[in-house]
């Protein structure tokens, strides 16, 4: 039982980052939108994926795209990799850390084991 309560603790440890997040990214739009002049700075990056499986790229798609700024344009044929555009990029590497992290956290609320596992 004490292993299923710690899953549940991370998944919701999780939900309360990305719930954080969230709210961070929509009031970064809405300024930007409300505001004089524009801090767009588009750009493109490429993710390396430690996601195993079609689920886990499945999820992490679908929370960068629920994020406001951002969005998943491809997942790579090897499924090694993930192209994800940024309306507020201007560092390539800092954005590519931001979705790093978003994924590191993610693997560690859904894994049973160690997200820090290299892809098989």
């Amino acid at each position: 039982m004490s292993g299923r309560l710690r899953r549940l603790g991370r998944v919701l440890a999780f939900a309360g980052y990305f719930a954080k997040q969230l709210v961070m990214a929509n009031w970064e739009v809405v300024a930007d939108l409300l505001t004089p002049g524009s801090r767009l700075q588009p750009g493109i990056v490429a993710l390396p994926l430690r996601c195993r499986s079609a689920g886990e790229i499945t999820l992490l798609s679908d929370l960068i795209t629920l994020t406001p700024g951002t969005l998943t344009i491809d997942v790579s044929e090897g499924r090694d990799v993930m192209y994800v555009h940024g309306m507020y990029a201007p560092d390539a590497d800092e954005f590519r850390a931001e979705l790093t992290d978003l994924e590191t956290r993610m693997l560690h609320a859904v894994r049973l084991d160690s997200p820090q596992e290299a892809r098989p």
